[in-house]
């Protein structure tokens, strides 16, 4: 494997989830595909977006719940999947500035995992977001972000 740059993709409506779009990397094999595994995205609105993911036995900690480092990075990789939805400059080429997490409760394995994201300002360089990790109508986790964009290749 070598380090050419990669591509983030909403990708075609999932068979099994109605109103969902696949969200894929590619290599696959890198972190977002061999890691996460399968994820969804849907759009919310005019200024947001919600990524599922769905945790295995892969993403579990010493006591059986995700693990706060899968949370963290599903927040992060939501806040791509936000900018690729609403075509906020080149998503692939963007990278995060910060993130505040608080972590709120426990996440279940073998349950859908939600990041929903909203865009709350961007600037011509910037884009400011904050969002919710809920499972099953519970808050998981919150977050705020900024992310640095750039334009389309």
């Amino acid at each position: 494997m070598n380090g050419s740059p990669g591509r983030l993709i909403v990708g075609a409506q999932a068979a099994d989830y109605p109103g969902w779009r696949e969200w894929q990397s590619s290599p696959a094999m890198r972190f977002n595909g061999a890691v996460m595994g399968r994820m969804l995205v849907r759009p919310e609105g005019d200024i947001g977006a919600v990524l599922r993911m769905f945790p295995g036995e892969i993403h579990a900690n010493v006591v059986g719940t995700v693990h706060g480092g899968v949370i963290l990075a599903l927040v992060d990789i939501a806040l791509f999947a936000t900018m690729a939805v609403h075509q906020l400059g080149d998503a692939s080429a963007a990278v995060t500035l910060d993130v505040s997490n608080q972590f709120i409760g426990p996440a279940a394995i073998g349950l859908p995992l939600d990041a929903a994201t909203e865009i709350l300002r961007q600037t011509r360089r910037i884009v400011f977001m904050r969002g919710l990790v809920v499972q099953e109508g519970a808050t998981v986790a919150s977050f705020s972000a900024s992310v640095r964009k750039f334009e389309p290749r």
